[in-house]
């Protein structure tokens, strides 16, 4: 490459993105003042830019407030309406406590226990729609959601999957901070009151599309994806400013190349509503994608300043060793993971067969441990590792761009079995 990533460059995406715009919730101004400043950028680089506009539901909370009783005192702590879930109307709702140990106790034969419920609810991710349903069909007052995986002080924003709202329903749901959930439990409260002015309300979220051309029409497409969404009350300097950064760069350093393949970078809205921006790109898309398209190659969460870097693969085992063997070249080593995780932008185009990567980078053994709070700001992600990655990425992708595609363009069987489980369970939207 004559090219190669700008840590300065990627400093000022990071700072415009975080501290200029700040929180870019779903639907929100700040999400499509981010859109449009990738697509200004991305035009910057050489690349013709298309918008894509999609239908969402944009969290919108006034205020919000829980009161936790232990005795005969009324405690206040801080909570966050999950997305995807309604709030009460402004009005309080008061309902007697239940501690529900949901990783083991949801497969209980009868939830009705819960009914007219404050459930504290262990564990904020539901990954069975079967369980969800009956959860809510059991009549819970409201959800309060216990991330298990981050035993923090703080509330982690978080939503429940839109697919299952949408078919299934939904109750006031919010996150709590797992060592109050603790501290609940050790002081035996028994009630909780919970007020939420504001839930969701129609909106529009964006994708930023741009394209550098290939030298040769029929030879396929190679798509770049990041997406520049938060999570609400966190300006998202690692999830995701950091793979926006990646994608700009990434950008900036191929355009000076030439290659056959058509290069499709892509900064998706509504990540953090379960990927709504790539599905809804996927399923608009279906009939190109599946007949050009050879990789997808995600990054997201990138940039963390202390920890290691893991690529998810989910493609062919020769194209895997294929991709790390690029970034062992260039001195980055990773960490493989061939699981099928339905927690990126990647996973749509998994879901249809594409065979898809996903970049990020661990500070803990749950992840990271500033996940969707926050202390998810500029200080937490090094410019020079994203900056290094993007080099190791844009390499792999110039290796691919031109000539005969070496490797299988589909998913291994069994791996794909599972993809489509997750992607019939978590995404599909029943009537």
């Amino acid at each position: 490459m004559k090219e190669t990533a700008s840590a300065q460059n990627i400093q000022q995406h990071l700072s415009y993105l975080t501290e200029t715009i700040g929180v870019r919730l779903a639907g929100s101004e700040g999400e499509r003042n981010a859109a449009l400043y990738i697509a200004e950028r991305f035009q910057d680089y050489g690349a013709k830019v298309a918008i894509e506009e999609f239908p969402i539901r944009q969290r919108v909370v006034e205020e919000e407030r829980l009161l936790i009783q232990a005795g005969d005192r009324w405690h206040e702590f801080p909570c966050s309406l999950f997305s995807s879930t309604p709030g009460t109307n402004g009005k309080i709702v008061e309902a007697p406590i239940v501690f529900f140990e949901a990783v083991s106790q949801q497969h209980r034969k009868d939830l009705s226990f819960l009914s007219g419920k404050a459930v504290v609810h262990m564990g904020s991710h539901i990954e069975s729609r079967e369980y969800y349903r009956r959860l809510i069909e059991a009549g819970p007052a409201f959800l309060l959601m216990v991330d298990i995986r981050h035993p923090g002080s703080v509330p982690i924003a978080d939503g429940m999957f839109p697919a299952y709202t949408s078919a299934i329903g939904a109750v006031p749901t919010v996150s709590v901070a797992y060592m109050d959930a603790w501290k609940w439990k050790a002081e035996g409260a028994k009630s909780a009151k919970l007020m939420v002015k504001g839930g969701m309300q129609p909106a529009v979220s964006q994708n930023v599309i741009a394209v550098l051309p290939g030298k040769s029409p029929g030879a396929g497409a190679i798509v770049l994806g990041a997406h520049h969404d938060t999570q609400a009350g966190t300006t998202g300097a690692d999830d995701n400013a950091s793979g926006v950064s990646a994608l700009l760069e990434i950008c900036r350093v191929l355009n000076s190349t030439q290659r056959d393949r058509e290069i499709r970078l892509i900064s998706f809205g509504a990540e953090e509503q379960l990927s709504e921006g790539s599905a809804y790109h996927v399923c608009r898309h279906i009939d190109q994608i599946k007949r050009d398209t050879k990789f997808v190659f995600n990054m997201d969460s990138c940039g963390s300043l202390l920890g290691w870097t893991s690529l998810v693969c989910n493609s062919s085992q020769v194209f895997t060793n294929y991709a790390r063997e690029c970034f062992e070249s260039r001195g980055e080593y990773l960490t493989i993971e061939t699981d099928a995780l339905p927690y990126g932008d990647h996973f749509p185009f998994a879901a249809v067969g594409i065979p898809a990567f996903w970049l990020l980078r661990h500070n803990c053994s749950s992840g990271l441990f500033y996940h969707h709070q926050s202390n998810n700001n500029i200080s937490k992600v090094s410019s020079e590792i994203i900056a290094r990655l993007a080099d190791c990425v844009a390499g792999l992708v110039e290796g691919l761009g031109s000539g005969p595609f070496p490797f299988p363009t589909a998913i291994p069987e069994e791996m794909q079995a599972v993809i489509t489980r997750y992607w019939n369970d978590l995404f599909v939207k029943e009537p």
